[in-house]
């Protein structure tokens, strides 16, 4: 059974960038760790934006222009880029939006050629990106064993964080 990893926007941008926090800062170590671990499969996904952001409604709802795509902001870290460099099945996904249902799609042609037997969730913003993307998956698979490290993820504040954890454990996603 295939080990999943997702790896969660940890691109500048959220960590130190336009919209970084000393929160997300403090677990990029962390996250570092749990990509070098033993995972069949790692999808990392990049905030992926255009010039006309602010236009966009999302820009409308979070105003502050952020992973533009080919910026500085919109690279992954470079502590998380050497992680993911040291492993063998990792897939890039640049999503437009919080959630993303490529990421479901990309899952379900690996689970046809290797069932998949747990995936696991890392990254940035919990309260945003990443609850999204971790409620999409369990919708998908809702008989996989689905967990999120909160070690390994930073919210835009300590209590929207707490909060999406909470949401997550209601939905029967195991909280690590």
């Amino acid at each position: 059974m295939t080990k999943v990893l997702i790896v969660v926007d940890m691109q500048n941008d959220f960590i130190d960038g336009s919209l970084g926090t000393k929160e997300a800062q403090g677990i990029v170590n962390a996250a570092a760790e749990e990509i070098v671990k033993d995972y069949d499969l790692i999808i990392a996904t990049r905030d992926t934006h255009g010039e006309n952001y602010l236009d966009t409604n999302e820009g409308k709802h979070l105003p502050f222009v952020h992973c533009v795509k080919d910026t500085d902001g919109w690279q992954i870290a470079p502590v998380i880029e050497e992680a993911l460099n040291k492993k063998e099945n990792v897939e890039i996904l640049d999503k437009p939006t919080f959630g993303s249902n490529q990421l479901v799609h990309i899952l379900k042609e690996h689970d046809k050629e290797k069932p998949i037997g747990s995936i696991t969730l890392i990254g940035l913003c919990t309260d945003i990106c990443v609850v999204t993307n971790a409620l999409l998956v369990k919708t998908a698979f809702p008989e996989i064993p689905i967990s999120v490290v909160g070690s390994c993820c930073a919210g835009v504040t300590p209590e929207s964080h707490e909060a999406a954890l909470l949401t997550m454990k209601m939905c029967q996603i195991e909280v690590i």
